[in-house]
């Protein structure tokens, strides 16, 4: 089948055009000049499809490099599935999510990936792909982490957090970074200085210091720039290429320059929350409320000038990209965990619906380019990650995953409103953004379109990964 895109203005991260796009089957066959034709016949003429884009974006569809659907954590687990998670990722826009399969203390890494593809085959709504997380380090796994490759997956998440659950100790990280700089693979890294923070938590609690707001003091941004500059230097001297996820501090982000100023192969990633939100306003919520907001890297202060900070990262390229590090909880039976005790609040927080719509919000307040828009949540993600060239760009060869976004449309976030991850609240309620996600196709079939789902469970197809194509 043969589909048109007419009339519409086809951003790319490097400008924009007034652009026909052609879709054959699946993938994208052409780029054309409005009302061009094609080796010798009118291109409208010959199509199944026509869909109208006039006064619209065309741009990529999302790539959302950091998921955690149906992840275990904290005596419960993730509450989106795999089903409702991609789901919810196509009515946002987002058309390929790279979610974490897991290796648990004591299980074989081989294992744990295939518990994941166990869990998401069949399920997705969109494309998918793995990294790894690796929670127990040692000369098994390290073995295997060098056969991950021809698995499709080309990168590896360790923890500096977690004490006794995920976290990996100095001498284990430069095991697994000398695998690394072996294989191209690249290392992410979970930078929180994790037995000093249990410290801090502990004196908290010990003091009557229970709510949710404790959470961000404990989790102070003196241990997120410490394990990142630790982290730089175990990637400096291993020669690892080194990408940091959920950056929220701003010191932290100076480590990450500083690193990159000198030449490392250095990047970091930051995520919708620690642009918008804050320890003051979120997790400062009366009583029990501030739960909703429970994340690790934890949100920041505002008065501190963090969130600023961020998006200036963000237009310096100091931060190259937004995931949503996507972790699902609902208030009933799982936050409430936590009651009594900020350290048994499970920690994550649900955004893999909102972040294209959160980041063209940036555009309109001028905090970044239409162009740098589409560069951070889809272009880069794809190249960090071995996607490029079939994610996160139009062009010919591509997949045809591509969003038409209405800038003069208006996206009103709520559980009442847009709203269809599997949760019992929405950590976005109230935001309003001055655009709205009109169509939606991946792979050339449309999923989304005029506020309706046409998608249907296992539409999505595991991508495999090559290695990063975004190495200085």
């Amino acid at each position: 089948m043969k589909t048109l895109i007419t009339n519409g203005t086809v951003v790319t991260s490097t400008g924009r055009s007034r652009a026909d796009v052609l879709i054959d089957g699946d993938t994208i066959a052409a780029v054309l000049a409005p009302g061009s034709s094609l080796l010798g016949f009118d291109v409208a003429g010959n199509v199944d499809v026509v869909i109208d884009a006039a006064g619209k974006y065309v741009i990529p569809g999302g790539v959302d490099a950091h998921t955690h659907m149906e992840l275990p954590f904290g005596g419960t687990a993730a509450s989106d599935t795999f089903e409702t998670g991609t789901r919810a990722a196509a009515w946002g826009g987002t058309t390929t999510i790279i979610d974490f399969a897991v290796q648990t203390y004591g299980q074989r890494v081989l294992d744990g990936l295939a518990s994941w593809h166990q869990k998401a085959a069949g399920n997705c709504a969109i494309d998918y792909a793995f990294h790894q997380i690796i929670g127990d380090v040692n000369d098994d796994s390290l073995a295997a982490m060098r056969t991950l490759p021809d698995e499709g997956i080309s990168s590896f998440k360790l923890f500096m957090a977690y004490p006794g659950v995920f976290m990996s100790d100095d001498a284990q990280i430069l095991r697994a970074m000398q695998v690394s700089a072996d294989t191209g693979m690249m290392t992410m890294m979970h930078a929180e200085n994790g037995p000093v923070i249990d410290v801090l938590a502990q004196q908290l609690i010990d003091k009557g210091n229970t709510s949710p707001f404790y959470h961000g003091v404990a989790r102070a941004w003196q241990m997120e720039e410490e394990a990142t500059h630790r982290a730089i230097m175990l990637s400096h001297l291993t020669g690892a290429p080194l990408y940091v996820v959920h950056v929220s501090a701003k010191q932290a982000v100076q480590q990450l320059a500083w690193a990159r100023d000198n030449g490392q192969n250095v990047f970091g990633e930051t995520c919708p929350q620690y642009l918008y939100l804050s320890l003051e306003e979120q997790l400062g919520a009366p009583g029990f409320e501030g739960a909703k907001w429970v994340c690790s890297t934890p949100l920041r202060s505002r008065e501190e000038g963090h969130q600023h900070a961020m998006w200036q990262s963000l237009r310096t390229n100091d931060i190259q990209m937004v995931s949503t590090d996507h972790c699902p909880f609902c208030m009933k039976d799982q936050k409430e965990l936590g009651l009594g005790d900020f350290r048994k609040i499970p920690n994550g927080i649900g955004s893999v619906e909102h972040r294209m719509d959160l980041l063209y919000q940036g555009v309109v307040d001028g905090q970044i380019s239409l162009e740098r828009w589409v560069e951070i949540t889809a272009t880069t993600p794809a190249r960090m990650f071995g996607l490029y060239g079939k994610k996160g760009v139009i062009q010919p060869g591509a997949d045809a995953d591509i969003v038409i976004y209405d800038p003069n449309g208006h996206t009103s976030i709520g559980l009442e409103k847009t709203h269809h991850m599997n949760m019992d609240h929405s950590a976005w309620e109230g935001f309003e953004i001055d655009g709205h996600v009109d169509t939606v196709l991946s792979r050339g079939k449309v999923i989304v379109d005029d506020n309706q789902y046409l998608g249907a469970k296992g539409d999505g197809r595991f991508v495999k990964r090559s290695l990063s194509q975004y190495l200085i």
